[in-house]
């Protein structure tokens, strides 16, 4: 009974088995530190950073125009579904603090 009881206690806490370390490590990563259109775009990844030349002149590169942007505008610019999903998805984040672009950019897949 103690040893399951340890067991559930355990997997709580995250201690990886046997050695009392976390099972889970959370580094932080580098942030960009001035953030604007491209460097957000850039931050997506995903081919969203093809559309940064459009979007930046629609926006007159100021990052809070595009956390504005609502998805008829993307739209009309030209910008396909999936990507308008991965802009608006994260400048929700962005806007709500859960996301910052990082340093590196992401790679394309």
């Amino acid at each position: 009974m103690a040893f399951a009881c340890a067991s559930h206690v355990r997997r709580l806490l995250l201690l990886h088995p046997g050695t009392g370390a976390p099972a889970r490590s959370f580094y932080a990563q580098p942030y960009q530190a001035k953030v604007g259109v491209v460097e957000f775009l850039n931050g997506v990844g995903k081919g969203v950073e093809a559309h940064a030349a459009k979007l930046e002149e629609a926006v007159g590169g100021d990052l809070q125009r595009l956390l504005e942007t609502r998805t008829l505008r993307l739209k009309k610019l030209g910008v396909p579904c999936k990507h308008r999903k991965l802009i608006l998805s994260f400048a929700h984040k962005y806007r709500l603090g859960l996301w910052k672009p990082p340093a590196e950019a992401r790679k394309a897949q």
